[in-house]
């Protein structure tokens, strides 16, 4: 099989009471297992096998619908499942805060527009932070498990994510019910800064 289902970093209940563990363990152990087989199925004895998540979602538009929505799905929730830990949330620090005041003047306004951008997405989809060619960041989103590495049209900023908060009702219906808001307010509690951070550095 081409690609696993990552390990979670941390315990089903150790981001309570802001994600519940009932909705990590299904949204882990059965919607990101099923992008994961579902994705094995579609490229089962072709190149893409050989090939990395980042490089079939750069170009993903070269693909069947089962590539785009199962690669995507399983590219995205790799990514959620670090950029969140126990203990963690309040403002970052380093390059990643200094980038953050330099797009948007201050981490409150930030916060500001990225909540809007999650909870204005209509339907089912992603909220990103991304940086882009220039090293410069900037807040989109996407629908349903599009992202900004793909080269399709939902994707309107490109770049490298390195923050996405999921907003496909799966995610928080559990626990938030249709109070997307209150989600997105409660994400800020358990945002893993260090590893934005690494992603943001990264070359």
């Amino acid at each position: 099989m081409a690609f696993t289902l990552p390990a979670l970093p941390y315990a089903l209940n150790a981001l309570e009471p802001h994600i519940d563990a009932r909705t990590m363990e299904i949204h882990h152990g059965k919607h990101h297992n099923a992008y994961v087989t579902n994705l094995n199925n579609a490229i089962a004895g072709k190149p893409e096998e050989n090939l990395s998540i980042e490089e079939i979602c750069k170009n993903i538009s070269k693909y069947p619908a089962a590539v785009r929505n199962n690669g995507g799905g399983h590219y995205n929730h790799s990514l959620f499942w670090t950029v969140m830990a126990p203990h963690a949330g309040g403002a970052p620090k380093g390059a990643v805060a200094d980038a953050i005041h330099a797009a948007f003047g201050n981490f409150e306004e930030f916060k500001t527009k990225f909540n809007a951008a999650a909870a204005g997405r209509f339907g089912s989809g992603w909220a990103w932070l991304v940086k882009s060619a220039d090293g410069k960041l900037a807040i989109t989103s996407t629908p349903n498990q599009d992202n900004p590495l793909m080269d399709v049209a939902t994707a309107e900023i490109k770049g490298t994510p390195i923050l996405g908060l999921d907003v496909w009702e799966h995610a928080y219906y559990l626990h938030y019910q249709n109070r997307r808001p209150d989600y997105c307010a409660a994400f800020w509690h358990v945002v893993n800064w260090s590893e934005v951070e690494k992603r943001f550095t990264a070359k």
